[in-house]
């Protein structure tokens, strides 16, 4: 007995000094992300689950193997991170079953899934969104930086122990608010790859119809509208005048009060425009009228455009997908759009990230610009304006440059293009643009064909030199 006490004497300091580092050594491995839970299908082509990004704050992820990836040793294959916007919109809801996957909600196999030209990573980001759950409301993100943070965790725990899919570089495809995840989720990839804390390959930054600077895009509004005859000069007169305002808060820095006013102005036009939509200017909806914004309606557009036999996308998530998936927490409710999140986003709603675009192109990363003609709320005026507040060395090349036009029909006999222009691209150096005719907010469900082709060429995907299907054919 006083052999263990003198023993025990000797060894406390040592026992205590162990135990902190232990300790010590379990935090930091929660700096890059445990699973809380995952699961996958017999097949290996799907495979999905939770990271613990912070202590009680839950990212949900679902990635999908092409099962056509094509063997090329000198291109290879592709991975694209699709990313939401809102904010707080489910990415693997919405972009998954109405847009990109290999689904669609009456779980019919889409012939335009974007699976043919890569593998596809859906997240619901940030946490609170979707499928992702916090265990304390306090945990919601506050800024698109700690968005940012909280993907990069998840990117450490998918790839770092994963070789095969660190061979492949990963694109992300950002829409809508999604573009500002976009942006600062690229920055901090690159400095977590240059510290030797994330192990990828970043191929490049798709910003499509994406709230990068929501200054340019309020102003675009009223002029757009008066020359398509949706609005009248009173309207844009009263347009003109918010924007004016939302500029000075911007520029002042009070962001809060900059997405109140954009409340007001979307009010503005929705009253002088009689429920134009703002997804596609061409349309009408007449719920905007009494709606207070359009991020509400952002999350049910697409049920308008679907058959939908499942009890809508609401009742698939809660009901088939939920079972097949079978480790979501009995106390999370999937929701198409999150109003905790947008709220919690409420101050950095209207900050731009024009100066997040800007250090990538510096840092040589691949930056793809897209917009659908018809979308007003990420109008392509407002693109193509702050596409102009570049300070990047090649801007001035790139606007001397013509665009070429883009088909999605093959060619006959003599090599002639068949069917309508569909589009216009132009590159230059690590900066692409493209223009997508017919499409309004929500280009891969308004023109699959033409965005098909548009996702292979931006990854460069191997699958891209032929394909064909039941319905199109990509050259």
């Amino acid at each position: 007995m006083f052999c263990c006490v003198r023993l025990s004497s000797f060894l406390l300091p040592l026992l205590c000094l162990l135990l902190a580092l232990f300790f010590s050594s379990l935090g930091e491995g929660k700096e890059f992300g445990t699973a809380s839970s995952s699961g996958s299908t017999a097949d290996g082509l799907e495979e999905w689950g939770y990271v613990q990004v912070r202590p009680k704050a839950h990212l949900f992820w679902w990635l999908y193997r092409s099962p056509q990836r094509v063997v090329n040793g000198e291109t290879p294959w592709p991975i694209v991170l699709w990313l939401q916007g809102g904010p707080g919109s489910s990415g693997v809801g919405i972009g998954n079953f109405q847009e990109i996957g290999p689904l669609d909600l009456n779980l019919k196999t889409r012939n335009s899934t974007w699976l043919q030209k890569a593998d596809l990573l859906f997240v619901d980001n940030p946490v609170g969104t979707g499928y992702s759950y916090v265990e304390n409301t306090d945990l919601f993100v506050k800024t698109d930086e700690e968005a940012a943070i909280d993907l990069t965790t998840l990117l450490k725990f998918i790839f770092n122990e994963n070789e095969k899919l660190q061979k492949s570089p990963l694109y992300i495809i950002a829409e809508s608010y999604g573009g500002k995840y976009a942006v600062t989720l690229g920055l901090s990839i690159l400095d977590a790859v240059q510290s030797g804390h994330l192990k990828l390959k970043l191929g490049g930054i798709a910003l499509g119809d994406s709230w990068i600077s929501p200054e340019d895009f309020v102003f675009s509004w009223g002029p757009l509208l008066a020359d398509v005859s949706r609005l009248g000069r009173n309207g844009v007169e009263k347009s003109n005048s918010l924007a004016m305002k939302i500029k000075e808060q911007i520029k002042n820095g009070n962001y809060s009060g900059a997405t109140d006013t954009w409340g007001e102005l979307e009010d503005v036009i929705s009253r002088g425009s009689d429920g134009v939509d703002f997804y596609n200017f061409l349309l009408s909806n007449k719920e905007q009228v009494v709606a207070a914004t359009t991020v509400k309606k952002y999350s049910n557009y697409l049920n308008d455009k679907s058959s939908i036999s499942l009890g809508g996308l609401s009742g698939l998530m809660n009901g088939l997908i939920r079972r097949k998936l079978e480790i979501i927490p009995k106390n999370v409710s999937w929701g198409s759009q999150s109003d905790g999140v947008f709220h919690a986003l409420y101050s950095d709603f209207m900050k731009p990230r024009i100066n997040e675009v800007d250090k990538l192109l510096s840092k040589g990363v691949n930056i793809i610009v897209y917009n659908g003609q018809l979308d007003l709320i990420c109008a392509t005026k407002g693109t193509e304006a702050w596409v102009q507040k570049l300070k990047w060395d090649g801007l001035n090349e790139f606007n001397s440059l013509d665009r070429r036009p883009m088909y999605c029909g093959g060619k006959d006999t003599n090599g002639i293009t068949n069917g309508i222009t569909n589009g216009f691209t132009k590159s230059y150096k690590n900066l692409h643009f493209f223009w997508i005719l017919g499409a309004g907010h929500f280009v891969p469900v308004d023109e699959p064909c033409i965005s098909l082709k548009m996702v292979g060429e931006i990854t460069q995907s191997p699958a891209n030199v032929h394909m064909s299907d039941h319905t199109l054919v990509i050259t």
